[in-house]
C-alpha cells in the first residue's frame, strides 16, 4: 500500500559541491587505531573506484571509506547547504567536465569531514575528476508521512520512501532493515543537535555484540535500525525509542568510530516496527551501486 506524505509541500532547489580530493594534513599521515596501532591507509574523499553502495561495509585497508563520489563545496555556508539540503536519493547532475550532464544518486551524508556522497555508473566514474562541479536537486527536508505524524523524517526523498514505505502492521509502520543495532555501540555523531546533516558511527570492537547482531556483513547502502536510539532532533539514548538511518561510510579503526549511519527516521513510543530484511539496501531499491546492470 501507498504511504501518504506531503509531497506537494516539499521545494525543490539546487545545491552543488565539487568533487572532493583526498586530503592528509601534514603531520597527520597515520591513522591510529583503537587498539594503538598505526595505519597509513586510503580515507575520506576522491572518487572511489571500487567501492559502491552494495559493497561491504566492513574489512576494506581503509578507513571512513566514501563509496564512489564525495562532494564538498568550497564555500563553508554553500557547503553547509548541500550536506544540510541534499537527501538521500536525490539525483545528482555533473555539471561540469568530461562528464557533464551525467546523472547520480545521493547515497549518504558524512560529518566531520562535511561530505555528500554520490554513486554515479562505473564509465561515469571513469570521467569525472577532483574540481568537477555536481548539481543535486534536493529534495525532501520537510517530508512528513500523514499518518505517522510522531514518526521524524531526515534526509530522505519522498521517491525513496514510496519504494522502501509500504506496509503497516497493527498500527505500526512496517519499516524493512538489513540489520538492527543496539544504541550502546553507536559511537561518533551522538549527542549530535540535529540529524539534518552528517552521521552516527557503528562502533565494532565488541566482537560479541558484532556476532550478536550480525555486524561483520553490513553493506554499504544498508538500511538499519538503532534500538533505543532517538533522533529527531539530536542522537541520543532513551529506552524503547528507534532510529534508521542508511550506512553510508565504511568501517574504521578509530576508536568511536565505525560504518557510519545517515538518519532517515525516528519515533520514541512504538510507531516504527523494523522487519529484519537482508534485500534492505538502497542500492537494491534505487538500481544503483552493485545493483546497476554489469557495467554499468
Amino acid at each position: 500500500m501507498a504511504i501518504g506524505m506531503n509531497t506537494d509541500q516539499l521545494v525543490m532547489l539546487s545545491v552543488v559541491g565539487n568533487v572532493s580530493s583526498p586530503r592528509v594534513p601534514a603531520g597527520a599521515v597515520y591513522r591510529v587505531g583503537h587498539d594503538g596501532q598505526p595505519h597509513i591507509v586510503p580515507a575520506t574523499g576522491g572518487i572511489a573506484y571500487n567501492v559502491r553502495v552494495g559493497d561491504r561495509a566492513v574489512g576494506w585497508a581503509g578507513d571512513h571509506v566514501e563509496p564512489a563520489v564525495s562532494l564538498r563545496n568550497p564555500d563553508d555556508g554553500a557547503n553547509g547547504g548541500l550536506n544540510t539540503f541534499a537527501c538521500v536519493g536525490n539525483t545528482a547532475t555533473v555539471v561540469s567536465g568530461a562528464a557533464k550532464g551525467a546523472t547520480g544518486t545521493v547515497t549518504g551524508k558524512h560529518g566531520g569531514i562535511e561530505h555528500v556522497m554520490v554513486d554515479f555508473a562505473a564509465d561515469v566514474l571513469g570521467q569525472l575528476v577532483p574540481g568537477d562541479q555536481i548539481l543535486v536537486r534536493a529534495f525532501g527536508q520537510g517530508l512528513r508521512l500523514d499518518d505517522f505524524p510522531a514518526v521524524s523524517v531526515s534526509n530522505l526523498d519522498p521517491a525513496l520512501a514510496a519504494v522502501w514505505l509500504t506496509g503497516l502492521r497493527d498500527g505500526q509502520l512496517v519499516v524493512p532493515v538489513a540489520k538492527t543495532v543496539p544504541a550502546a555501540i553507536m559511537g561518533s555523531g551522538l549527542g549530535s543537535d540535529n540529524v539534518s546533516r552528517g552521521d552516527y558511527d557503528i562502533t565494532l570492537f565488541d566482537p560479541e555484540t558484532v556476532e550478536t547482531y550480525g555486524l561483520a556483513d553490513l553493506r554499504l547502502g544498508d538500511l538499519v535500525a538503532i534500538l533505543d536510539a532517538g533522533a529527531a532532533y539530536g542522537r541520543y539514548y532513551r529506552k524503547g525509542a528507534v532510529s534508521v538511518g542508511v550506512v553510508a561510510h565504511a568501517d574504521s579503526y578509530k576508536a568511536g568510530h565505525g560504518p557510519g549511519v545517515t538518519g532517515l527516521l525516528s519515533a520514541l513510543a512504538g510507531e516504527i516496527l523494523p522487519v529484519v530484511d537482508a534485500g534492505a539496501n538502497i542500492a537494491a531499491l534505487l538500481g544503483i551501486g552493485t545493483a546497476r546492470p554489469e557495467g554499468a
